[in-house]
């Protein structure tokens, strides 16, 4: 058999042909985007609009989007750069969110794999009454089920507690709306690879007012959320 029909988009999405264009243009750019002449700034404009695009596809802040290795990183950033936070994600994350902080408190699913909001609430209340700060992170699509998680109603919930939400949106983007204002969220992790852009290449959006302590040190780069130089190729 000579042809192959590729149908494992949800692992990895072919290389659509505007972005496999936009990155053999930007090979051509050799300056780091850290520096002032000429080719820095042509290398700088580039990922700035790159930027501007991730912010208007998921409803950020172009100031605001942490370009990162993919989504697993993204997500390690997220559940690790809040300081005094106890995380509570729910029992089907994907395995970069369930290893990144294995001291979490898992929040119970039905038998179709939804969350319980009733047993969120019950968690939320518990943790608040303790005086804890609480992150959620709870992804919109599941990886392997499809299933859709209510990430709305888990933000209300949240926010009625004071506490932040963290959404793994990597399978959703480009087959559901990403839109972190309406899905009441403070952050949102996303990965090329999965839409059609190269492997190796993920972001996190962050809201306002969420103050993330690097994980990756050793420069400036991205605002000093995440050290060193930019991939401006991918």
């Amino acid at each position: 058999m000579t042809d192959q029909v590729y149908l494992d988009y949800n692992a990895s999405a072919p290389l659509c042909d505007d972005a496999k264009q936009a990155m053999i243009a930007a090979m051509d750019v050799a300056g780091n985007p850290s520096s002032v002449h000429a080719s820095g700034r042509a290398a700088r404009k580039i990922v700035d609009h790159a930027r501007r695009t991730i912010a208007d596809l998921v409803g950020g802040d172009s100031e605001r989007i942490v370009f990162t290795s993919g989504g697993t990183e993204a997500n390690n950033l997220a559940l690790n750069g809040l300081e005094d936070v106890t995380v509570f994600t729910s029992a089907v994350e994907h395995p970069s969110v369930i290893e990144a902080r294995p001291d979490a408190k898992r929040i119970p699913v039905d038998a179709n794999g939804v969350i319980d909001l009733v047993a969120l609430e019950t968690m939320l209340k518990d943790a608040s009454d303790a005086g804890q700060k609480v992150l959620v992170s709870v992804m919109l699509a599941n990886n392997e089920t499809g299933v859709i998680q209510p990430v709305a109603k888990v933000g209300l919930l949240a926010r009625e507690y004071g506490a932040k939400v963290h959404c793994d949106a990597v399978q959703a983007l480009g087959r559901l709306p990403v839109d972190m204002n309406r899905l009441l969220v403070d952050m949102v992790s996303i990965s090329a690879h999965k839409i059609g852009g190269p492997k190796g290449v993920g972001a996190l959006a962050i809201a306002p007012g969420v103050m993330l302590v690097p994980q990756i040190r050793g420069g400036g780069q991205e605002k000093y959320r995440r050290g060193g130089t930019e991939n401006v190729v991918g």
